[in-house]
């Protein structure tokens, strides 16, 4: 392959929808020509909302974690508090409402985690991941029937055990709490 084919962005020739259900899902098979001149005619692009992670650190130095069950999953996880970003919400806002309503915690101090998309070949969303450094209990948490969620506060000696026990089965939560452990906090 001739490298200036290499990095080159390739180009959309059409591209027909095949589900739609905002502000969930967005699936279209593409028709892509690749730098060289191959033609693809079905390349599928799966579209997902944008969603905010949360590593909330209490004074202590334990993670506020919550668990759950997970349908798409069909079973109980273990995760971070966040969830997805509203229309025209920004996602340091996303994340502060998130953390209140999953949990009942606030925090003063907030850090930039990054952004990530979760499937670089089919799109799949941005996880926008952040720290939030002295969280505190504010309130009691939101109410929601469509997602039960059981606050726990873990040491980094249980969380890491968790991980590697498989107890974290989304891997945006996992890559979250890696950064979070990168920041050292």
């Amino acid at each position: 392959m001739s490298s200036t084919h290499a990095f080159q962005p390739w180009d959309v020739l059409s591209s027909v929808p095949l589900l739609s259900a905002p502000p969930w899902l967005e699936i279209s098979r593409q028709e892509v020509r690749l730098p060289g001149g191959k033609v693809l005619s079905d390349f599928y692009r799966v579209g997902l909302p944008d969603f905010t992670l949360v590593v909330p650190v209490v004074p202590g130095g334990e993670v506020v974690m919550v668990r759950g069950y997970k349908h798409g999953l069909g079973c109980v996880s273990l995760g971070l508090p966040g969830g997805l970003l509203e229309p025209g919400e920004a996602p340091l806002e996303g994340a502060r409402r998130e953390l209140l309503e999953e949990t009942g915690y606030t925090a003063e101090r907030w850090a930039p985690l990054g952004s990530f998309v979760v499937d670089a070949n089919r799109h799949c969303g941005t996880l926008h991941a952040f720290l939030a450094l002295d969280a505190r209990p504010d309130r009691p948490a939101a109410d929601d029937e469509t997602e039960r969620l059981a606050v726990c506060l873990m040491d980094r000696g249980t969380l890491t055990r968790a991980l590697a026990a498989g107890e974290v089965h989304g891997l945006a939560s996992a890559c979250a709490l890696g950064l979070g452990l990168l920041r050292g906090w």
